[in-house]
């Protein structure tokens, strides 16, 4: 025992110290000791501690866009699948009757086809003008019955929005529309769910005009469009009168990057 007792304190006093320890060194060592401990504790704690609910709130969240985007994958289209040196330009009409004609015109002269999406009120109201658009060899999408925000409608509401459209269309043109553009943009994952058992494509947009806007002339228009990658952009517009004046603006922007202006059929979405 008392050899072991002086091997002990040989080892002790000839350590890193170089001799026998005082008080001092052995304070510090202690507390060196003591902050190793407690930061191999902290250490531990963030790595398995649970997470707290602003963490799980953020994952949850992240996990739900991810899931999104894959529901809506093959449905839901807001540009080209991929660059294609084309842009198409879709306008959304439920009103601005007046403002057609001349859009149409445009069009004809610069030997340009868009995609018109149409409410099923608004083509039983203006048949002669949805019949020239078809005629003209414009691509006629639905827009819902009676612009209703797909969101707030039951699953029956949303199905008789794009259905009754369908009928209307299809009793005045002898076709069945296949692209649904939601009245605002506003649509859900039961939105997604209809389109997809109905057998249509849900489009929305890359490059907005935001003609309906209150103080959007026809140069603040341009400006918003041509700021954009219009490479396979879906461009969107309405039958507003500054958006009639801006139209062949940007056009002449298309031309000018060598993007050439299509009906969505081209862009390659289906």
């Amino acid at each position: 025992m008392r050899e072991h007792r002086r091997i002990s304190g040989r080892i002790f006093s000839s350590g890193i110290f170089g001799g026998r320890i005082s008080k001092a060194d052995a304070a510090i060592c202690g507390g060196v000791l003591s902050f190793a401990v407690v930061l191999l504790g902290l250490v531990g704690f963030l790595l398995f501690a649970p997470a707290t609910a602003e963490e799980t709130a953020a994952c949850g969240a992240r996990r739900a866009a991810k899931a999104e985007v894959y529901a809506e994958e093959g449905t839901v289209f807001r540009q080209a699948p991929e660059a294609s040196s084309k842009a198409a330009i879709t306008c959304n009409v439920d009103w601005g009757e007046e403002e057609i004609p001349e859009i149409l015109d445009i069009l004809a002269e610069r030997g340009v086809k868009i995609t018109f999406f149409v409410s099923g009120k608004w083509a039983q109201n203006h048949p002669k003008l949805l019949r020239r658009m078809y005629v003209e060899g414009h691509e006629i999408g639905n827009h819902g019955y009676g612009h209703k925000m797909c969101s707030k409608l039951s699953p029956e509401q949303t199905v008789g929005e794009i259905q009754k459209t369908e009928q209307a269309v299809s009793e005045l043109l002898g076709i069945k529309t296949t692209l649904f553009a939601p009245p605002a943009g506003d649509y859900d994952a039961q939105t997604v769910e209809i389109c997809r058992q109905l057998g249509y494509k849900l489009t929305l947009w890359s490059a907005d005009t935001i003609d309906w806007k209150e103080g959007s002339d026809a140069d603040t228009i341009t400006k918003r469009i041509v700021k954009k990658d219009l490479d396979g952009a879906i461009i969107l517009m309405h039958p507003k009168p500054e958006t009639v004046k801006a139209l062949p603006a940007i056009l002449d922007e298309l031309k000018r990057r060598n993007i050439q202006p299509v009906p969505l059929y081209e862009l390659g979405i289906y």
